[in-house]
C-alpha cells in the first residue's frame, strides 16, 4: 500500500524548475552571455589585466599586427581567392568558425598619445579585444609555435589552408619580430619601453621594425 504525494506547488512551478534546469544547462555548455544559440560566442567579452610573466605590445599590435589580421590576404591554396583572417567564416568574432582567435574587423585604432586613454579605457575598446585574443594565440619568444603564425605557416592543421609563404614573408617577419620583443618583466603591454619596436624610437610615430 502506497500514499499518492500530491505536488502542492503554485501553478507554474514546476515548468519554472524545468526552465531554470535548462537556463543553467546552456549556460553550462557555454550558451550564457544572453545568446539564444548556446553554441555562440557570449555576448561580451571580457579582458582582464594580466598578472605576472612578460606581456607583448600592444602599440605594436595595434599599428603592425592588426592590420596583417584584417588585410585581404590570397589563400596560397585557393586559385588567387583572397580573405581576411578577419572576415566572415574565418576569425572574425561574431560569425567566424575559426577556433579561439576572435577578432573584431571594425575595431579602431585607439590614440595611445590621449591622456584620457587609460589602460582601463583601452582594455574596454575593441583594439584591444583583438590584441587579447592574438596574444592569446601565443607563445612568448617562440614564433613557430604560435599558433598566430604557425597556422597561416601551415605548420599546423589550418582551415584556411596556408596564407603566408614562409617566414621570409614580410607579414611573418612582423608577427614573428612582435612574438620575441615582448615588453620587460615586469612591464605591462602599454610599457614605454616598446619604442625600441619603432624607427625612429617612437611608438606614436615611428615605423615598425622590421620595414
Amino acid at each position: 500500500m502506497y500514499r499518492r504525494v500530491m505536488d502542492v506547488r503554485a501553478p507554474g512551478a514546476a515548468a519554472l524548475s524545468l526552465s531554470l534546469a535548462l537556463s543553467l544547462g546552456l549556460t553550462a555548455c557555454g550558451g550564457g552571455g544572453g545568446s539564444a544559440n548556446p553554441l555562440s560566442n557570449p555576448a561580451t567579452v571580457s579582458n582582464p589585466a594580466t598578472t605576472g610573466g612578460q606581456r607583448l605590445s600592444f602599440a605594436y599590435f595595434q599599428k603592425c599586427i592588426n592590420p596583417i589580421l584584417i588585410a585581404q590576404l590570397p589563400a596560397l591554396q585557393g586559385g588567387g581567392a583572397t580573405n581576411s583572417c578577419a572576415g566572415a567564416g574565418c576569425h572574425d568574432t561574431t560569425t567566424g568558425a575559426g577556433g579561439a582567435l576572435r577578432l573584431v574587423p571594425s575595431a579602431q585604432e585607439v590614440d595611445l598619445g590621449d591622456p584620457a586613454n587609460t589602460p582601463d579605457v583601452i582594455r574596454a575598446s575593441d583594439m584591444y579585444k583583438n590584441f587579447y585574443s592574438a596574444q592569446g594565440a601565443v607563445v612568448v619568444g617562440s614564433p613557430t609555435q604560435s599558433r598566430l603564425l604557425a597556422k597561416p605557416l601551415l605548420l599546423v592543421l589550418h582551415g584556411g589552408g596556408q596564407i603566408i609563404q614562409d617566414t621570409s614573408d614580410p607579414n611573418a617577419q612582423r608577427i614573428s619580430y612582435w612574438i620575441t620583443h615582448p615588453m620587460p618583466t615586469g612591464q605591462d603591454e602599454f610599457s614605454v619601453a616598446a619604442d625600441a619596436l619603432f624607427t625612429p624610437a617612437n611608438r606614436l610615430t615611428g615605423a615598425c621594425n622590421p620595414p
